[in-house]
């Protein structure tokens, strides 16, 4: 106990004498030009009454002594929109600001912009920096947009959307699930942009149908609320678009869905002889899990591309029916290991109590496609003997390691693997950035077939196919020009 006591006396002791020291000490009043680490601080765009990300300004002391800043202010004084935290402390407003020599101090910068509030949606202000001998400012500027928010009732996670048409005048901000209700019809016009908060997603219910009409460089976009840069191509910010059991005519165009965890989920057919979904000239990366997940469902899709997935670009289960042609379907993920293949398809499934359920595989067709990824095998077929598993791939290319597949034979002179091309380099033009254009060194150039390229004679960007008889595989017909390189 003793050695405790004469502990705590030492420790009172130091700080009595530092304290003492410090009361005598009087900093010099800064008389020359700061600086700092930026002249103007950008907190990027942002939603109205949404708060911003937090940004960071570091000023700096270059004497041999400590100074002093008599005030530091935002210009705008207490009717700003913008917060500062100085070392810790918060206040608009703040006086006699200490800088130990060769040091420097971290002044935080945030903001909440009311639209209604503002004259110019970009809006400005300034921290300055006053003495008796100069005034110096850092400018802070932030777009501030506004929005239509879409949230659930307090205390629950759903909500009904009652409009059956979203435009493009303003961003939607989805906060929950919102749910396309029983009978009824969402239509997105092109051009609308569709944010999601954290778990949050579009629900399309039974009988009810969603269709999306984007154009070429007009797409509906389907992606995060977060709008700073660094999270443009950040993966799992929102959940899923889930398309319900028999909800039907549904329809997606020209649309880029990106950094959720389930880009598109659609549940089981029931008995409509017409697709569940027909997905055209869209772009679905950077999900968390899943791109595209189809359990007994009908899906036709030309001109689509899918990449950057944590586990699955496409996943085909328990049967269904399933039609691709031009499309590219590629894996190349590198946030973390992934052991599971770029598209997988399988007739069954495993039933809590253990049991294998089957359910038939009607059809399971590939024209003119591309499946790859950074993994050696970029195609899993589950097969089992109790359902139908029709399946075919033709003129596609699959990167594959030619060891057996658990169907039990090899996929070359297979003739479900149709004129396919095994393990080719296809030289996209940016994988890790999801850009899955070929260029001229690529090796699935003019392998396609004119048969699929007349059924869809145009490629993602519009670009003719069938040029002079040449037809390349997946999404992109390359059309690499000199000024492009």
């Amino acid at each position: 106990m003793k050695k405790y006591t004469i502990l705590y006396i030492a420790i009172l002791l130091s700080v009595i004498t530092f304290s003492s020291c410090r009361k005598d000490f009087t900093a010099k009043q800064a008389t020359t030009n700061l600086k700092f680490s930026s002249d103007t601080v950008y907190l990027d765009t942002v939603f109205t009454n949404i708060g911003s990300s937090t940004r960071t300004l570091k000023v700096y002391n270059q004497e041999d002594e400590w100074v002093s800043i008599p005030q530091i202010r935002l210009g705008r004084g207490e009717s700003s929109f913008y917060r500062i935290n100085i070392n810790g402390i918060s206040g608009n407003i703040q006086n006699d600001v200490e800088i130990a020599p060769k040091d420097s101090i971290f002044i935080f910068i945030e903001t909440t912009i009311d639209y209604d509030q503002v004259s110019d949606p970009l809006y400005t202000d300034s921290i300055v920096f006053s003495s008796n001998t100069f005034n110096q400012d850092v400018k802070l500027v932030t777009l501030v947009k506004d929005a239509e928010f879409l949230f659930p009732q307090k205390g629950e996670s759903l909500f009904i959307i009652k409009d059956d048409l979203w435009t493009n005048i303003r961003p939607y901000v989805i906060y929950g699930y919102g749910l396309v209700d029983s009978a009824r019809t969402l239509d997105i016009q092109s051009g609308a942009k569709i944010h999601f908060h954290n778990n949050s997603g579009l629900i399309v219910y039974k009988d009810a149908s969603l269709r999306v009409h984007g154009k070429l460089d007009d797409e509906v976009v389907f992606e995060g609320d977060r709008l700073e840069p660094a999270y443009s191509e950040i993966p799992g910010q929102w959940g899923i678009i889930w398309f319900y059991p028999t909800s039907k005519n549904n329809s997606i165009d020209y649309a880029v869905i990106k950094n959720g965890t389930i880009g598109v989920r659609v549940d089981s057919i029931g008995n409509s002889s017409k697709p569940t979904l027909e997905i055209t000239n869209t772009q679905i990366y950077n999900q968390s899990y899943i791109g595209i997940l189809a359990q007994n469902s009908y899906i036709t899709g030309e001109n689509l591309v899918v990449n950057n997935c944590g586990e699955v670009s496409l996943a085909l289960q328990i049967g269904g029916k399933y039609n691709f042609k031009h499309s590219t379907f590629a894996n190349f993920w590198n946030s973390s290991p992934r052991q599971t293949p770029s598209v997988y398809i399988s007739n069954w499934y495993q039933s809590a109590d253990g049991r294998i359920i089957a359910r038939d595989l009607n059809e399971a067709f590939f024209g003119n496609c591309i499946l790859t990824g950074n993994n050696e095998d970029e195609l899993f077929l589950a097969f089992s003997e109790e359902a139908k598993f029709d399946y075919k791939f033709e003129n596609s290319s699959i990167k594959y390691t030619n060891r057996k597949n658990d169907l039990g034979y090899e996929i070359e002179g297979n003739p479900l693997f149709e004129n396919t091309l095994i393990n080719v380099e296809h030289h996209f033009w940016d994988q890790y950035m999801n850009d899955l254009r070929i260029t001229e060194e690529s090796e699935v150039i003019g392998k396609g077939s004119i048969i699929y390229a007349n059924e869809v004679p145009y490629d993602i960007l519009n670009e003719k196919r069938n040029i002079n008889g040449e037809v390349d595989l997946g999404a992109y017909q390359n059309i690499t020009k000199e000024e492009d390189l």
